[in-house]
């Protein structure tokens, strides 16, 4: 009886301990996901007026942790140390209005979700109403950014760029706006998106966006490029928020609706 008895119990403790290394298997054992992100481009990411991390692309991840039940870290990063924060592991990707243009083959990349264009953004007064009268001008960009990329690599674009005066790099487009305002530079190379979005809350209609663009993109998350089961995650979850409403509201919300190129 004793030996049948422990028999039963040795089988019931070896099937609930094979289940649970099935369910391991094939279940999602993340706990948490570790955005990185520059903190001062709005409207993808940015700090709002109570001290919060917040913006579209932030809001998007936390729903995607919602679906999944992880813990969301929103981790800010210089963004010319994004690569760095990446391969160190200190993040698990980079989620910021990031261009899978011309860096398609450096990470693995979710699909696309918006599109968007690089554009140059001049003060009113300026006098300057299309890329000739840049010639001679101090032109501001953001370092590692896609401006910067296109105007240093794209052939038509750099041949615009080599009539500049100058090419000046800023850590984010906050400072480079105060230079702007301040006629130390007399144009800004940004994606239109991020310009839109200082434009309307800078107020005081001082700012124009040139009619010519210097390119079109397309944003994604980008993960290292041998991470293609979280990214194969993540775009799931991109897609199921499409499905139920939630991806276009939020694109609502930040005024993005327009630009919008993600699919169920």
């Amino acid at each position: 009886m004793k030996k049948r008895f422990k028999k039963l119990v040795l089988g019931v403790m070896m099937t609930a301990t094979l289940g649970l290394v099935l369910s391991g298997c094939g279940g999602d054992k993340r706990k948490t996901f570790t955005v990185g992100f520059d903190a001062e481009y709005p409207p993808y990411g940015y700090m709002d007026e109570n001290g919060q991390y917040t913006g579209f692309d932030l809001e998007l991840a936390e729903e995607v942790c919602k679906l999944r039940g992880w813990e969301l870290k929103k981790q800010p990063i210089v963004w010319d140390s994004k690569d760095n924060e990446l391969n160190s592991g200190s993040i698990d990707c980079i989620w910021n209005g990031f261009t899978i243009n011309g860096r398609e083959n450096d990470y693995a990349w979710s699909v696309p979700y918006v599109d968007n264009s690089q554009v140059i953004v001049v003060k009113n007064d300026s006098g300057i109403t299309d890329f000739s009268g840049l010639a001679g001008k101090t032109v501001g960009v953001q370092a590692a950014s896609a401006a910067l990329q296109v105007l240093s690599e794209e052939e038509q674009q750099k041949k615009l760029a080599d009539t500049f005066g100058k090419l000046q790099e800023f850590g984010d487009y906050n400072t480079a706006f105060v230079e702007l305002d301040a006629g130390s530079i007399q144009a800004l190379a940004m994606d239109i998106g991020v310009a839109e979005y200082q434009i309307k809350n800078r107020g005081d209609g001082k700012y124009t966006i040139l009619s010519e663009h210097l390119n079109a993109e397309q944003y994604g998350v980008g993960f290292k490029k041998d991470n293609t089961e979280l990214r194969d995650q993540v775009n799931e979850s991109l897609k199921e928020l499409k499905k139920n409403g939630k991806f276009d509201e939020l694109a609502k919300k930040y005024e993005l609706q327009d630009m919008v190129c993600l699919t169920q």
